[in-house]
């Protein structure tokens, strides 16, 4: 037992009435006492008063708390230990004991700090690729702020009580949150704002059993015993104390909170999201600070519940930016990221979906363990709907808290509402329709929440998303429906009346194949949705007859539908029939090489390919490099290549070719003008290749080609092309001469020049005089210059070797009166003979 003594005194004002009841307390240190009176209490010693009597409630004033330095101590403890558990980070797929630093995850994501109207939403919905990249740039530029700035003061000074950061599922909330823990921890982050954090997850709290008081709710989630957290609740200034109450969309409220009479005391106990809801309503601790994560289907209930003042911040995801960054961080290899980075920024659909965190983690997880396996670019390392069935999964599980329907009746509801929504062109869709549909989609992880203004009222309405989610979603309706409805769907989707153009459903057709790929098949079935077995072989069967009747866009279109189904067998039986891939004049993106690159590896031997003056590039035809040697026949139309695409061709050409025959024909442009040439022709005789070029050697207007045979392409297959055209282009005819003789098993040269001048006389005998081996040596000059010609006259060649010269000549017929003819000068053994022609 402690002594207390209580001195009870009634003071007046200087007109003489009471102005409250004075309460002296004192008691030996460290005493719990328990007083009946509100304010005007004078403490000595070192007094913990934990609770009023029974009915009342006390607060002490925020000036009179005061830090002892046992509170402090149990900060640091409390800090020490975010220190030690969030600075990992454990992923979806972790092993016992398996995690990664949060620091090499966490990317700062886009934040923006007010709402948007319709049109904006819609733009954001259906803009994709770079066209997204621009939009979140735009919005960056205008509203973005980070983690640090969530509670600065507005434009008008004031501060937030309470701020709202709302995200769709997998946009980074939580991860969010666990970054501010830690940072705050290491006193990185709000140093000066905030002396102590409390982190409170809503999943966590459904599970607390009975009746809690807030402190000992708050013991569940961190090392403080109640005790502890309820004497520096008491003992800390509330307006440095920031409770952090990540997904709020996930409490499970079973009364009506509203209902109950307000209780404002710390030690109150109740039902667990009772007292959360209390904190967040300020009736508990009304000094302190609030920051509570939420999807959008949950935002307008907060907003409601929330104390003032209030602010709302929106996780956008990531930008561009950002995506980069997170590719960086997590494979920490520098050929394996822009490996990674630019086969997801090739694919529009891809990269577009990199915005939501999550799925760049799914990406960057499956790319990581394709090529740890060896697999390689050319095989398709990964399909989009694959990707996206694994979004679906791990949304399902990790983002799904108690759904009120089966998974496979979700999805369907789900499909049958993006099908709606894309027949009749439609983003955004009204409350009433989607209710009519959609069971509970507040609680669906795949739906987004919209409130927009409508005069002096609000209208709810739903979104996927984005719109590549919709047309996912309308596939998978497609392909989970029975063998007839499936056929009349699929003919409604496929827009038959135009065969020389992709289908308007483009993407639902490419996700439909997707969906019906084994492995995909296989995930799906594991979350208990079946496929009807009919539905690929009618699938196959229209591939089929499509690609035999299609036009050169509607082909590639059909080659997106081929990778996406990944069945590398029906592939080859499909490309087999396609007489000619013709892509002249058509606009590629680097998603359609991928997808022609797959399907023409599936095969050994194909027939004709065509492509170019459509921003055909160098970096889009070294995609495409490894098919060159299957096609009998390839004619290209490329426009500023570089200087190696040309040399690594040939290499690609000599180095795996397979075929009895084949004809190539590269015709370049550069800044819109002919440029380089390249003719070359295989067969079981022979293998010849010409190169003509506008540019780069210094002589161009005296060589404008150089032809050469050789008996057999195998003794060029170690040959370095690239010193070749790097000579070319350099323009040193002397240097590209002496490597010419570098060439083993050269039967037959042909040259083309200018001025035939009597030092190209002697750089063309000299080479055909010292070549074992040549045959034929062919030169075509526009004018045989008489010094040229003088040194001709002279000359004889090797025997078994065969001098030409055609070209035309001047000739003197009488005094200031001269002809030109054209004349072919043949040398032997035996001398020179001339004939005119």
């Amino acid at each position: 037992m402690f002594p207390l003594f209580l001195d009870f005194s009634r003071n007046r004002d200087n007109s003489g009435s009471c102005a409250g009841l004075n309460v002296s307390v004192a008691a030996q240190s460290r005493s719990n006492i328990t007083a009946p009176v509100l304010s005007n209490n004078t403490i000595t010693g070192d007094v913990h008063i934990i609770h009023n009597a029974p009915g009342l409630s006390w607060h002490p004033l925020d000036s009179d708390r005061r830090p002892t330095s046992e509170t402090r101590v149990l900060i640091s403890k409390h800090k020490a230990r975010i220190c030690s558990e969030y600075q990992y980070v454990t992923e979806y797929n972790s092993l016992p004991g398996e995690h990664v630093l949060l620091s090499e995850r966490f990317t700062q994501p886009l934040i923006i700090q007010r709402h948007r109207d319709q049109q904006e939403r819609e733009e954001e919905i259906r803009s994709g690729g770079e066209n997204l990249q621009q939009v979140l740039s735009s919005r960056s530029s205008q509203d973005a702020n980070n983690l640090n700035s969530l509670f600065n003061p507005d434009s008008h000074g004031i501060r937030p009580s309470a701020v709202i950061l709302q995200g769709n599922s997998g946009n980074g909330k939580s991860f969010a949150v666990q970054k501010i823990m830690l940072d705050w921890a290491s006193d990185k982050l709000y140093k000066e704002r905030f002396d102590v954090v409390f982190h409170l997850k809503c999943k966590d709290i459904n599970h607390i059993p009975g009746t809690k008081s807030l402190a000992e709710i708050l013991s569940y989630s961190c090392s403080l015993t109640s005790d502890e957290i309820s004497q520096i609740l008491l003992q800390h200034s509330l307006e440095k104390v920031l409770f952090i109450v990540d997904g709020f969309d996930e409490l499970r409220i079973t009364q009506d909170f509203c209902l109950m009479p307000p209780n404002t005391d710390l030690r109150h106990e109740g039902p667990a999201e009772f007292r959360l809801c209390a904190l967040l309503k300020g009736y508990i601790l009304p000094e302190s600070s609030l920051l509570v994560t939420t999807r959008s289907t949950a935002a307008d209930t907060l907003t409601n519940l929330l104390k003032f003042p209030q602010r709302f911040s929106e996780i956008m995801g990531f930008s561009e930016k950002g995506v980069k960054e997170y590719f960086q961080k997590f494979f920490q290899d520098e050929e394996l990221f822009m490996k990674a980075y630019e086969y997801v920024r090739s694919n529009e659909t891809l990269i577009t979906a990199c915005s939501i965190p999550v799925i760049c983690w799914i990406i960057c997880t499956v790319l990581r363990e394709r090529f740890s396996e060896g697999s390689d670019l050319t095989s398709g390392l990964e399909t989009t709907t694959s990707i996206y069935v694994d979004f679906v999964c791990t949304l399902l599980e990790h983002h799904s808290q108690g759904l009120s329907q089966p998974v496979p009746t979700l999805l369907r509801s789900l499909g049958q509402l993006a099908e709606r929504g894309m027949l009749d062109t439609q983003v955004l869709f009204e409350e009433k329709s989607v209710n009519g549909m959609v069971s509970d989609p507040a609680g669906n992880p795949f739906l987004c929440k919209l409130l927009f203004k409508r005069r002096i009222h609000q209208e709810t309405m739903f979104s996927f998303m984005h719109v590549s989610f919709q047309e996912f979603f309308t596939a998978l309706y497609c392909v989970l429906l029975d063998e007839k409805p499936f056929q009349k769907k699929l003919t409604q989707l496929k827009d038959l009346e135009s065969i020389y153009s992709p289908p308007r459903y483009a993407v639902v057709l490419q996700f439909i194949c997707g969906l019906l790929n084994k492995d995909v098949g296989r995930a799906l079935n594991r979350k208990n949705v079946f496929i009807h077995p009919k539905i690929q072989e009618y699938l196959k069967k229209w591939i089929l007859e499509d690609i035999r009747s299609s036009s050169s866009a509607r082909a590639l279109f059909v080659f997106n539908c081929l990778y996406e189904l990944h069945e590398d067998s029906f592939v080859k039986v499909v490309m087999e029939q396609t007489e000619k891939i013709d892509l002249y004049a058509i606009v590629l993106r680097k998603t359609d090489l991928w997808a022609l690159l797959y399907c023409c590896q599936c095969c050994q031997c194909l027939n004709e390919l065509q492509m170019g003056e459509a921003e055909l590039t160098s970096k889009k035809l070294y995609m495409i490099l490894p098919i060159m040697p299957k096609f009998k026949s390839v004619r290209l139309f490329p426009v500023d290549l570089d200087n190696f695409i040309l040399a690594d061709l040939m290499c690609v050409l000599t180095r795996r070719q397979t075929l009895s025959s084949q004809s190539v024909y590269v015709y370049s442009y550069s800044g819109g003008n002919p440029a380089n040439t390249l003719y070359l022709t295989i067969s079981k005789e022979e293998f010849w290749f010409s190169i003509s070029t506008m540019l780069g050697l210094e002589d161009h207007k005296e060589l404008h080609s150089f032809s050469l045979t050789f008996q057999h392409f195998n003794a060029l297959i170690h040959f370095d092309w690239r010193n070749i055209f790097q000579i070319v282009y350099r323009g040193n005819v002397d240097v590209l001469m002496t490597a010419l003789h570098l060439l083993s098993g050269l039967q037959k040269m042909e040259l083309r020049l200018g001025n035939m001048t009597k030092r190209w006389a002697n750089r063309i005998l000299s080479f055909s005089q010292t070549y074992t081996g040549l045959q034929e040596m062919s030169v075509h000059a526009e004018m045989l210059l008489e010094e040229g010609i003088k040194v001709l006259q002279k000359s004889r060649s090797n025997p078994g070797c065969t001098v030409t010269f055609t070209g035309k000549m001047r000739n003197k017929e009488i005094k200031h009166r001269e002809s030109i003819n054209q004349v072919k000068f043949r040398l032997s053994a035996r001398g020179c003979f001339m004939e005119t022609l």
